[in-house]
């Protein structure tokens, strides 16, 4: 064989490629014209094969197109995103046409599910900034999940809940397993036809670098892009940053300057006062200052002075900057209570795990309230009760009500007060009472929203029906920005009326009602306002109650001026039990 050409056969014919990979040779039987079923189809069909081969060829490269283009935004997902020359996409081609044959399929199906990955973390950044108004995080964000389907399952009912997880995994996998078959296709064309990939390939790199350096445009955005690289670069600071949470965490709640007072000097300022915190869901600054809410909860606010007013009650206004938007209540509530900044659910869980000193613990410790809380967001066992300082917890089962839900507010919140005043406030012969009522109403989606009826007849609730039956319905209230602002406006009007209404019809001059915000509403509603702040109010008849915050520079009434300074939610905490503890001299 020693005088045959080299790469030639006797017969003259091409010596086929020996380095070339099983796995190769596996992809090309099982190419159109091999053996089998495959291979007649072909023989039989020759156009129809060439045409299924090209159709499967542009598929791949069109779903790894898309899915390296796709972007983190849903205001950025428009045609234009998708006709731009992919950074990553050039340089895995590139790299599968260096490798030796038997790393390429390897690589391929890696590089297919990091595309994979990558594509489903775009979309997950979607649904955080649209809720939630900020990306996804990779390392604390997993238990808000259980919260989506939590809401579902309010909303939706058990079978909407269990669709849309069985959905979302079923896609998932199939987002994964797409790019990776569709990379191991594009390899073995890429592999076909090496002499002009590498062609292609080096005139697309060229190009890309032109568009970089001449800073080329399209709709104002780049041509060349290059959007997984830069989602990896923004994520691997915010995952190192993410896993050292926990420790600087537990180096802030350390610090607690209330750890050690004596419970004869916490809240001597507020002895024999009836203290009611009371949290108004979305409850946020563009309640009152955006044009389409402003007007109606401005004259809500002003009407409501003045008839607290009338009644003996003077009221004080200001801003608090919660760690969340658009949702996760949970983590502002426990901000205002522990006085500290808890941000995500592995602070939240960590607090709940310590002995910190809380706003609500401080009156049970104190041993002058009994200390109470009114919950119609829980509908099952909720043990982070007791550390809250709360003596007894009255869920959602033990309100008795028996009317209609309203979106996923389950319980309207005038029958929430009126439950409070039935099971705690108006109890003959008790003795001070400390309580959290937390209103739900106001929470998204503000379809059906509920309206003010009399006190005397709300009975076991089954009045709301009849005023269940006239609301809007989600599809009508979601169905523009516009509409979506006005059912918010509607909802915490009724939130704001029924807060009052308890007020004016129970309260007396040991009652001081504390009610604020949790957090801004969803971005559709705050045109994607950065602002975290929402209002914060101190209610008393007494007067000496509110002169002990006369320092706070807070308005008077209502409705807290544009430029009262804001203070960050965990500060309340310190500055409530300083103000309300023993005075100097």
């Amino acid at each position: 064989m020693s005088h045959l050409t080299p790469g030639r056969l006797p017969d003259g014919t091409a010596e086929p490629d020996t380095g070339a990979s099983a796995a190769e040779g596996s992809a090309a039987r099982r190419e159109p014209g091999g053996p089998g079923r495959s291979g007649r189809f072909r023989r039989r069909y020759p156009r129809g094969a060439r045409c299924a081969a090209a159709g499967a060829t542009v598929l791949a490269a069109a779903l790894l197109l898309g899915a390296v283009l796709l972007p983190d935004r849903l205001e950025n997902l428009a045609p234009g995103a998708f006709l731009r020359l992919p950074a990553e996409g050039i340089a895995l081609a590139a790299l599968l046409l260096v490798l030796p044959p038997r790393a390429r399929p390897v690589c391929a199906a890696g590089g297919g599910f990091l595309i994979g990955l990558l594509a489903l973390l775009k979309g997950l950044d979607m649904g955080f900034h649209e809720v939630l108004l900020r990306p996804f995080d990779p390392v604390l964000d997993w238990g808000l999940l259980g919260n989506a389907a939590d809401y579902l399952r309010e909303t939706s009912g058990r079978t909407g809940e269990l669709l849309a997880a069985t959905g979302a995994v079923t896609g998932a996998l199939a987002v994964l397993a797409l790019t990776t078959l569709a990379a191991l296709r594009l390899t073995t064309v890429l592999t076909r036809h090496r002499r002009h990939a590498v062609r292609v390939t080096l005139v697309l790199a060229l190009a890309w670098l032109i568009c970089v350096t001449l800073d080329l445009r399209a709709g104002g955005v780049p041509v060349a892009a290059r959007t997984d690289a830069d989602l990896v670069g923004e994520r691997v600071p915010q995952i190192r940053a993410s896993l050292a949470d926990a420790r600087v965490f537990r180096r802030q709640a350390a610090r607690d300057a209330f750890a050690h007072t004596p419970p004869d000097r916490l809240l001597t300022g507020l002895r024999g006062k009836d203290v009611l915190f009371t949290f108004i869901e979305s409850y946020g600054r563009s309640a009152i200052e955006d044009p389409a809410t402003a007007p109606r909860i401005g004259a809500v606010l002003h009407e409501s002075t003045a008839a607290l007013r009338a009644a003996g009650f003077g009221a004080r206004s200001g801003w608090l900057r919660s760690p969340v938007t658009g949702g996760g209540s949970w983590l502002a509530h426990a901000t205002f209570r522990s006085g500290l900044w808890i941000s995500n659910q592995q602070r939240f869980r960590t607090l709940t795990s310590s002995d910190r000193t809380t706003l609500t613990g401080a009156f049970r410790t104190a041993g002058a309230w009994r200390t109470v809380g009114i919950m119609p967001g829980v509908g099952r066992a909720w043990p982070e009760g007791a550390f809250f300082g709360l003596d007894h917890v009255h869920d959602r089962a033990r309100l008795g009500y028996h009317g209609p839900g309203f979106g996923w507010s389950q319980v309207p919140d005038q029958f929430t007060l009126e439950a409070f005043r039935r099971l705690e406030f108006g109890r003959r012969g008790r003795g001070p009472l400390m309580a959290e009522i937390i209103l739900t109403s106001s929470h998204h989606p503000w379809a059906p929203v509920p309206r003010m009826t009399d006190w005397r007849t709300l009975g076991d609730g089954s009045v709301f029906r009849r005023i269940r039956k006239g609301g809007a319905s989600a599809e009508e209230v979601w169905r523009s920005p516009e509409s979506v602002r006005a059912g918010y406006r509607d909802a915490i009007e009724y939130s704001l009326r029924s807060v009052v209404g308890f007020l004016r019809r129970y309260g007396d001059e040991h009652t001081v009602l504390v009610f604020l915000g949790d957090h801004q509403p969803v971005p559709e509603v705050t045109r994607n306002s950065p602002r975290k702040d929402v209002p914060v109010t101190i209610v008393a008849h007494d007067p000496k109650v509110l002169e002990r915050i006369s320092g706070w520079g807070w308005t008077e009434g209502l409705k807290p001026a544009a430029d009262v300074p804001v203070w960050p939610m965990d500060a309340f905490r310190d500055r409530f039990l300083t103000a309300y503890g023993p005075q100097p001299g």
